[in-house]
């Protein structure tokens, strides 16, 4: 029996790779789940799958969880370090589901048992993808892409000469906005940032996809997982999401990844790998779909990618600062304390101060250094974002 864990097992890629689990109980041991608020649904996870261990990421919902737990003779714990002390538990196959830079240190932790970390967690690679790379390097560990759109690359890459390829695509569904006037982006509100055209995702994800910061995080990802350089990579607008990537070769070829809206395909790929296995997912009835449309990524529309042309140029601690910054924006617009075309403004400004003095140049990544600077670009973010309120209020 393989043993695995699932960090963030409540989120909608946690959930889908519970079910992938489930459906081949006598297959894994399962070790340690790890959730949020949501400690119903967590514990009726590790009840399902019989874990050794839960965890709520919240010191306040222990008991709660523990009630829910009680006689079933699963173990509980809660708080931050309580999931890193999850990760230190030896696995073989690990999934870092958490959303955020929370989701670093776990994944870092997992890494040492040189197992395979099925990477959904985008800050991972943003933050600190060199020293991420190093660590599984140094521990002969094995990192699997979960995204979608970098596992359509992993895939369409196999078997490849890499110094072959010339360019990489990864597609993007535009979001909310994408067949709204330019003029009318500024009074966008957070209602309707959160209504995607596709699908129904979290709130978070939902607006990330409306500004394409999902998408830029993507991009810098693409480069610091598989080395492409910025002018290699390219985005483009495809509604129907059904072509997650695609990767051209120097022979002109382009290899297309299909796939249906179901990231259980990504996760059951990471979870077989190397083999295939049978994922309960659709089947493509391509004289159904009928066509399949692509229109530019105007950066007009999308700043957040020119900004994420910017950190994959520059490098050292400018994907912390990034990730860091863009949270924080997220956090402003839905709190109301700033409008949707402010937050890539935010993003933008915290990195222009933070290179004015250097502090993003970094010769060797550290994971000290990394959340330093997560930190020190928060507090920019916030001191920006507190004194636009004080001016308002003063003109007001």
């Amino acid at each position: 029996m393989r043993r695995v864990s699932v960090f963030g097992a409540t989120g909608s890629i946690g959930e889908n790779t519970v079910d992938l689990i489930a459906r081949a109980p006598e297959a894994y041991n399962v070790v340690a789940l790890t959730g949020g608020r949501n400690v119903a649904r967590l514990a009726e996870q590790a009840k399902v799958l019989n874990a050794d261990l839960a965890v709520t990421a919240f010191e306040e919902c222990y008991a709660d969880l523990a009630a829910h737990l009680e006689g079933s003779g699963i173990e509980v714990a809660a708080g931050q370090a309580a999931i890193a002390d999850a990760a230190d538990r030896p696995t073989d196959w690990a999934m870092s589901a958490i959303v955020g830079a929370a989701g670093l240190v776990p994944g870092l932790r997992t890494l040492r048992h040189g197992g395979i970390l099925a990477l959904a967690n985008k800050e991972s690679l943003v933050t600190a993808g060199p020293y991420l790379l190093a660590e599984a390097k140094r521990h002969g560990a094995t990192i699997l892409p979960v995204d979608s759109e970098h596992s359509a690359v992993f895939q369409a890459l196999v078997g490849e000469d890499s110094a072959a390829v010339e360019r990489v695509i990864i597609t993007a569904s535009g979001g909310a906005f994408r067949d709204w006037p330019l003029e009318r982006l500024s009074e966008a509100t957070l209602a309707e940032a959160c209504s995607h055209p596709n699908w129904d995702m979290g709130q978070r994800i939902t607006i990330d996809s409306a500004s394409l910061f999902n998408k830029a995080m993507e991009l810098i990802e693409t480069k610091e997982f598989f080395g492409f350089t910025s002018d290699q990579i390219e985005t483009v607008i495809h509604p129907e999401s059904l072509i997650h990537a695609l990767v051209g070769f120097r022979d002109g070829a382009l290899m297309a990844h299909l796939g249906p809206h179901d990231m259980r395909h990504a996760i059951g790929y990471a979870l077989h790998w190397p083999e295939r296995g049978h994922v309960p997912v659709d089947r493509l009835d391509l004289a159904a779909i009928g066509s399949l449309n692509f229109r530019t990524a105007d950066p007009e529309r999308y700043p957040a990618l020119t900004l994420a042309r910017y950190v994959m140029e520059t490098g050292g601690l400018s994907g912390a600062a990034f990730n860091a910054a863009k949270e924080a924006a997220l956090d402003a617009f839905i709190g109301g304390k700033i409008g949707f075309l402010d937050m890539a403004r935010l993003v933008e400004t915290v990195l222009e101060r933070l290179a004015g003095d250097n502090s993003l140049k970094c010769d060797k990544l550290t994971l000290d250094r990394v959340l330093d600077m997560d930190h020190v670009a928060r507090k920019i973010a916030q001191t920006i974002v507190d004194g636009d309120r004080l001016r308002q209020s003063g003109a007001s």
